[in-house]
């Protein structure tokens, strides 16, 4: 109804007096319509003009990179209802970490966490005892902390807000009784961003975690329990008792003090890796610092694979659908390589749902393969798509040229790609007439790159391409880089990216 109510103000220019036509066409001749009236004059009056003012982007950019004044605005996501942040392009802030998570994120974050929970006994009969999950800074700042009070969730922990303020004073476990069902426990992999934005967040989910683990309660019903008390009595025979209890008890690790990244990305550029051991090598050593209330990253790689190796299920949300999984390569790293990396460590491949919360109110978990595959069904080889991204000329072919990388890399450390899935690339990407003609055209780097990254996924097992398939990818290969020597280039550095 909301949507229909908009449709109509839409086609009266959203003028605030076709309000009383609006609900009339939609409700009738109701007599008392609630707040409706104030919710359609504040579309009108602000949300549409801020709205319009988004064409300020490329003023204010300017008048940034012209070293002068640029309006200050809140952070966050209007596609996530926070209208209140609009008009867009200002020099945005970020939240109040000690508002971290919001009432709002604890509903959705505590209902991710159902779902989790609901999925994983539905596909193997029990509940999920061990868990780890990558989280990112910028998501946390547009949700306000839907990761963490899934984090809080799994654990069976709450916040406690201040009554006025709203910020976070604390975090109480759930008694067993009202949570129902036995406790998570929780691995967590922050970025290098999320580690410097939100110290006091890594300080609340260390309280949890500690409450969880000291709580007196059945180890049956509480794995974090059980797994720090096997912990500690494995390491007092080598390590002072306050070193033994702090390091068993390490559930967020990120990277080193004053580094990012999770280093995989280099390895699929160089093509420097020939396993998961590779992906696992990389995958703990840039991200096996720990992070506690008392220590600040300390080297805790030895732990980190611990955790790793014991881990059931890979966890890793989405917010919004202004990206998706294969238009960004810090999935591959992060989701994709904890994913190598579990598999590797324990000998099976885990569980790996992923999180969709771009609508709060419906808020989704699917399968790593099932989202992998509605990506490729609408955007990668959508003709719609492609049509639209050869408008841009050179930086169209890079665009495509990063889709294939991005896919390649979250296929080599997640196994999420299907033969078909490279078979319909290589048609639409490098094969197909018009498309192939727009990048020898626009950029050839691109297609001498696309069809190199292709036959790598060939030469490495990661797919077997039909004989024609395979045959015309060869010749397309001699061809482009025929045409970059006529030109009197080469291909670029990494495998030829555009």
């Amino acid at each position: 109804m909301g949507l229909h109510l908009y449709q109509l103000l839409a086609a009266r220019d959203f003028d605030p007096a076709g309000i009383p036509e609006v609900l009339a066409l939609t409700l009738g001749n109701v007599g008392d319509h609630g707040p409706l009236i104030a919710t359609l004059k504040y579309a009108c009056w602000e949300l549409r003009p801020n709205l319009d003012a988004t064409t300020d982007e490329i003023r204010h950019l300017l008048a940034g990179l012209a070293g002068r004044y640029v309006p200050a605005g809140p952070s966050g996501a209007p596609s996530r209802g926070q209208a209140h942040i609009l008009p867009t392009g200002r020099n945005f802030y970020a939240v109040d970490p000690r508002a971290v998570p919001s009432p709002a994120a604890w509903t959705v974050g505590s209902g991710l966490a159902r779902e989790v929970l609901a999925r994983h006994e539905q596909e193997t009969g029990a509940p999920p005892q061990r868990v780890a999950i990558s989280v990112w800074g910028t998501s946390n700042m547009r949700t306000q902390g839907d990761d963490i009070a899934q984090i809080l969730a799994l654990i069976g922990a709450r916040p406690r807000w201040h009554a006025q303020s709203r910020r976070v004073e604390g975090v109480e476990l759930i008694p067993l009784a009202e949570l129902g069902r036995p406790r998570v426990d929780v691995t967590v992999r922050v970025s290098g961003f999320f580690r410097d934005a939100f110290p006091h967040v890594i300080t609340l989910i260390d309280d949890a975690v500690q409450a969880a683990m000291h709580a007196d309660e059945p180890e049956d019903q509480n794995p974090l329990r059980r797994q720090y008390l096997a912990d500690l009595a494995g390491r007092l025979a080598d390590l002072p008792p306050e070193e033994a209890a702090a390091r068993a008890a390490y559930r967020v690790f990120g990277s080193a003090p004053g580094t990012y990244g999770a280093g995989i990305l280099d390895l699929i550029n160089e093509g420097n890796w020939t396993g998961d051991g590779d992906f696992t090598r990389t995958f703990v050593n840039w991200g096996g610092y720990a992070y506690t209330a008392a220590e600040h990253g300390t080297d805790a790689r030895d732990d980190f694979r611990a955790r790793l190796g014991g881990t059931q299920l890979v966890l890793h949300n989405q917010d919004n659908r202004e990206h998706d999984i294969l238009d960004s390569d810090d999935y591959l790293q992060f989701f994709g390589g904890m994913i190598a990396s579990v598999r590797h460590l324990s000998g099976t491949q885990p569980l790996r749902y992923f999180g969709d919360t771009s609508n709060p109110e419906r808020a989704r978990v699917r399968d790593l393969g099932e989202e992998t595959l509605r990506v490729y069904r609408s955007r990668v080889v959508n003709p719609k798509w492609l049509a639209g991204i050869r408008a841009h000329g050179y930086k169209g072919g890079l665009e495509q040229t990063a889709t294939v990388d991005y896919l390649f890399g979250l296929d080599a450390t997640a196994q999420v790609a299907h033969d078909f899935m490279y078979e319909g690339v290589a048609q639409a990407y490098a094969l197909d007439p018009e498309n192939q003609a727009f990048l020898r055209r626009s950029n050839p780097w691109a297609l001498q790159a696309i069809t190199t990254r292709l036959l790598e996924a060939q030469g490495r097992g990661l797919w077997t391409p039909q004989p024609d398939t395979l045959h015309a990818l060869q010749n397309l290969l001699v061809e482009s880089e025929g045409l970059l020597e006529e030109r009197g280039e080469t291909a670029r550095p990494g495998g030829g990216g555009a």
